[in-house]
């Protein structure tokens, strides 16, 4: 699988098939993974903090969730780069884990927006087992009540985890219970809210053009403000630092010949 780095971010050019592939593949062996399904907020976040780019380079497996991150990709030399977006990804690998016969686990969401998310998902899959499911505090959890929600997952016998916290608190989460789940986690991020009806979705051609960053602003403009209107600016600004390096490398390398 090809890969590009992003600001120093890697970004597998995956796809839906692959990577519902491989989540299910690790959830038959009860294997401790976690996938990130990054925007351009994952990405500025790794360029700030040193910590969070640990997290992210040791995930094993890192999607294109915005088309601003599909066109990086293509630019940095992966012509055939994919959207792989994390409210369509969910079903799909919850429609695999049907068929399967593998648990899930739902970690994340509001009390209200969980129950209406696992109305949604038994309405649509009828024969998913729905093994664990959680709404955390919004404070941080201690070491020992991680260490309990390890536990109680592990006992309800789920083999796929879904997350559906916010970027860093997500990555940050899977990254502590790697090692001590039996099972691969998926962080959704938005996901819950989206697919349990209680935010709504940009249209698609907006989607396509990579303007859902304006609907979700503009719909959640108290919470989102921050991460748009500066987190993006600021991408734009060091990924195009970054290609005009890239470019003069690739100039003196073929001068130098």
């Amino acid at each position: 699988m090809e890969s590009a780095h992003i600001l120093g971010m890697r970004v597998d050019a995956t796809s839906y098939h692959d990577a519902v592939s491989r989540i299910v593949a690790w959830a038959r062996l009860r294997d401790s993974r976690y996938v990130s399904i990054a925007t351009v907020n994952n990405v500025v976040e790794a360029y700030d903090s040193r910590d969070f780019a640990r997290i992210m380079r040791e995930a094993d497996l890192v999607t294109s969730d915005g088309m601003p991150l599909v066109w990086a990709m293509r630019l940095l030399g992966i012509p055939g780069a994919s959207r792989v977006y994390g409210p369509d990804l969910t079903p799909l690998i919850l429609g695999a884990a049907e068929r399967e016969g593998l648990p899930a686990a739902f970690y994340g969401g509001t009390p209200d927006a969980l129950a209406r998310l696992l109305a949604v998902v038994q309405g649509r899959f009828p024969r998913l087992k729905i093994a664990y499911a959680f709404s955390p505090p919004f404070r941080p959890l201690t070491p020992q009540e991680n260490q309990q929600t390890a536990r109680d997952i592990n006992a309800s016998g789920a083999a796929i985890v879904l997350v559906g916290l916010s970027t860093p608190k997500q990555e940050r989460w899977m990254a502590a219970q790697k090692g001590l789940l039996h099972a691969p986690m998926v962080g959704v991020g938005a996901a819950f809210d989206f697919l349990a009806g209680m935010k709504p979705q940009a249209p698609r051609w907006m989607m396509r053009i990579g303007m859902e960053w304006l609907f979700r602003l503009v719909t959640e403009p108290g919470r989102l403000w921050k991460r748009y209107l500066k987190q993006n600016p600021r991408f734009i600004v060091l990924f195009a630092l970054q290609l005009l390096r890239l470019k003069h490398s690739l100039r003196q390398a073929a001068t130098s010949r």
